[in-house]
């Protein structure tokens, strides 16, 4: 009868042969002939019988299989490389990488700390470190972070205020291109076989402006022309007759917000409309990204316009349908940088 290769048991029945096999010997059974009876090696069954002898029957118990696990790291250099790399760019810290992979780490741990280790166990210490692969955010070099502590500190609060005071209602704006070609979203498909979705090869595209208030408030204008200072003029006095009470506009520093002509108008609207600017190469202050963002991903990258004005029409739509869900525009202020305009 062919008998079982031992080493392929699981752990539990290696420890249970072991026990047979000792527990045969010492009834009388020579040696050689449990190996032969059991199917092990007589250099197995010579191991086993010393180590009962110097330690009792515990030492047949069941181990812990495969390589010993040692920490190659110290706490301290953890430590210090889990600052380092949530604190820090890889090219900031002189190595030729620009995102944090496995490889770049890597080479940290070797540089900082003489300690050389595979990918794979690079791997297991961010999976131990809280660390997960996820695509990063761009921001501008051009971003001042003192200016951004005092928009959060001082200014929108004062800004706040004011409108608490004079009884106005605070409006985030923003603007934006759309295009034909924009693709969001993932089809299912058979593996190795790439999904193909027919649409048209002539490239289009309109603008859009928009601003939101943290109570649920939508107002928006879907234009072809280029984006100018008379455009935005245009919205804005849309915007006062819709509206029907003082609105604060904060925006950022796009040059048609900050045109001789827009400055002109407003300041003949003083009473009606009073406008401020987020600081610079700051979008992710602005809650109104938020609405880009989802009207380029569903009203844009999951449907296939053939013309320009099917693809107006069909920002138009999205946008209709979420000002009748004042709870969809109330959550983008959830969003982690943007509750502060709560």
């Amino acid at each position: 009868m062919k008998t079982q290769d031992a080493r392929f048991l699981s752990p539990h029945a290696q420890e249970d042969l072991r026990r047979r096999v000792v527990a045969a010997v010492r009834d009388g059974m020579y040696q050689a002939e449990a190996a032969r009876t059991f199917g092990v090696s007589r250099q197995s069954v010579n191991n086993w019988m010393k180590k009962c002898r110097s330690g009792g029957l515990r030492c047949l118990r069941a181990g812990r299989r495969g390589r010993p696990s040692v920490q190659r790291l110290a706490p301290h250099q953890a430590a210090m490389a889990v600052r380092l790399i949530s604190d820090r760019c890889p090219d900031q810290l002189k190595l030729p990488f620009v995102l944090w992979t496995r490889e770049a780490v890597g080479e940290l741990l070797a540089r900082r700390f003489g300690v050389q280790v595979s990918v794979w166990t690079v791997g297991r210490y961010l999976r131990r470190w809280g660390f997960t692969p996820q695509k990063p955010l761009r921001r501008a070099y051009e971003r001042d972070p003192e200016l951004v502590r005092q928009w959060l500190r001082e200014k929108y609060p004062a800004i706040r205020a004011r409108a608490k005071r004079e009884g106005a209602q605070i409006h985030w704006g923003d603007e934006m291109g759309l295009r034909s070609d924009h693709q969001a979203g993932r089809s299912w498909g058979r593996r190795g076989q790439t999904p193909v979705i027919p649409g048209t090869g002539r490239r289009f595209g309109c603008n859009m402006i928009s601003t939101i208030t943290n109570r649920g408030r939508l107002y928006f204008m879907v234009f072809k022309e280029r984006f100018t200072a008379r455009v935005f003029i245009r919205f804005l006095k849309r915007l006062g007759r819709q509206v029907g009470r003082k609105v604060i506009l904060i925006v950022d520093e796009h040059p048609a917000h900050k045109a001789g002509e827009t400055k002109r108008w407003l300041k003949s609207q003083q009473e009606h409309l009073q406008m401020y600017f987020l600081p610079p190469y700051s979008p992710e202050l602005n809650p109104d990204e938020l609405l880009n963002q989802d009207v380029k991903t569903n009203a844009v990258g999951r449907r296939r316009a053939i013309d320009q004005a099917d693809l107006m029409a069909n920002v138009r739509s999205y946008l209709r349908s979420t000002q009748k869900m004042p709870y969809v525009v109330r959550s983008y202020f959830q969003e982690k940088h943007v509750r502060y305009a709560l």
